[in-house]
């Protein structure tokens, strides 16, 4: 039986991510990097989706891929409103507000109209989204704050945290919906979500730096430091969302993102580089703990991805305060093209029906 090819696009700031799969095997890929400043000549995100359209389809052709051979075309997802996790079709209303930008600019909004623009070329083929950041499973206990007129929102690494929480299911010998996974990504941006019943029933909200802080991200703050910070500074909203988010984390503290400086600097005897180091770990690793009780302890595996989980010191660090709770699980990376691959073909295969968006 012929694997269907799907081609997955996932859109960044200054980049697009292009691959082609046979079924679940990749391939090939391509990465297109931009000049910032070719970037900067376009006035809006969704001003570049002919563009990105344009490189795409100069890399199908250097790779001697015709659109008419494409089963199906899945992109990465991006700011609409909340949603539930799963894989969508493409569609006309996803569409209005992807490229209205309605909840949200960044990159990630080209995503689905670039998924459609070359599914319609193929012949009308299906185009998905799968899990974008704005997976909204929560229980309700989550959203409250103590301030009333404060909710808290479901903003995370959902499509890495899905597919791995799948993967891990799978080595558990368990449905994904059966399965009890508390799953940490960890790159630039942390989010530690808990699974139940496959929904991420509670996780922080990596976009604002919620949670632990993270290479780039200042994590929760102590909320009367921050508002008296906030007065006695006159700090503007745009430069404390910087701080915030881009330049907390390690970049507050040691002024890099890259955790291998940071191990670089500790094996020479930097002693606030360890401190930061391992406050980074222990704060992930407290997380993790609060998610357990989430679960009432009832736990499977504790799921360790993302960038810095190619660490061995950091896994050591976060593994050694909560291997109690339940067997680790190691994912490193993020292999977000598979993952978008993987949600085109589960609906394919029947394992899963496409959600359809609908408009607020």
């Amino acid at each position: 039986m012929k694997r269907p090819a799907i081609l997955a696009i996932n859109p960044g700031s200054t980049s697009t991510k292009v691959a082609l799969f046979r079924g679940p095997e990749e391939v090939w890929s391509d990465t297109q990097r931009y000049d910032a400043g070719r970037i900067r000549e376009f006035p809006s995100i969704p001003a570049q989706e002919q563009f990105r359209l344009d490189e795409i389809h100069r890399a199908l052709g250097e790779r001697g891929t015709k659109t008419a051979e494409l089963d199906a075309v899945v992109g990465r997802g991006g700011l609409l409103r909340p949603i539930p996790g799963g894989t969508y079709e493409v569609g006309d209303e996803m569409l209005e507000d992807l490229r209205s930008c309605r909840y949200g600019s960044h990159a990630s909004n080209l995503g689905g109209p670039l998924a459609k623009r070359i599914a319609d070329e193929a012949g009308g083929r299906p185009a998905f989204i799968v899990d974008p950041v704005v997976v909204d499973e929560l229980i309700e206990e989550v959203r409250l704050s103590g301030i009333s007129e404060i909710e808290r929102r479901s903003v995370f690494h959902a499509l890495n945290q899905k597919a791995v929480a799948r993967r891990a299911s799978s080595e558990l010998g368990k449905p994904y919906d059966e399965a009890d996974l508390i799953v940490a990504h960890m790159g630039g941006g942390i989010s530690v979500g808990a699974h139940r019943g496959g929904r991420v029933i509670d996780v922080n909200n990596a976009l604002d730096g919620e949670g632990p802080f993270a290479p780039e991200r200042a994590g929760s703050l102590p909320a009367g430091e921050l508002v008296r910070f906030v007065f006695s500074t006159g700090i503007k909203l745009e430069d404390l969302m910087k701080k915030m988010v881009g330049g907390g984390g390690l970049v507050a503290h040691l002024g890099t993102n890259d955790l291998r400086e940071v191990e670089k600097r500790m094996a020479g005897g930097d002693e606030k580089a360890r401190l930061v180091f391992e406050a980074m770990a222990y704060q992930v690793a407290r997380e993790i703990c609060c998610r357990a009780a989430v679960l009432s302890g009832e736990v499977d595996a504790v799921v360790l991805t993302g960038g810095l989980a190619f660490s061995e010191a950091f896994v050591k660090a976060v593994s050694g305060r909560v291997s109690f709770i339940a067997p680790i699980l190691l994912f490193p990376g993020e292999d977000e093209m598979r993952a978008l691959a993987e949600g085109a073909l589960r609906v394919m295969g029947g394992q899963e029906e496409a959600r359809v968006y609908a408009r607020a």
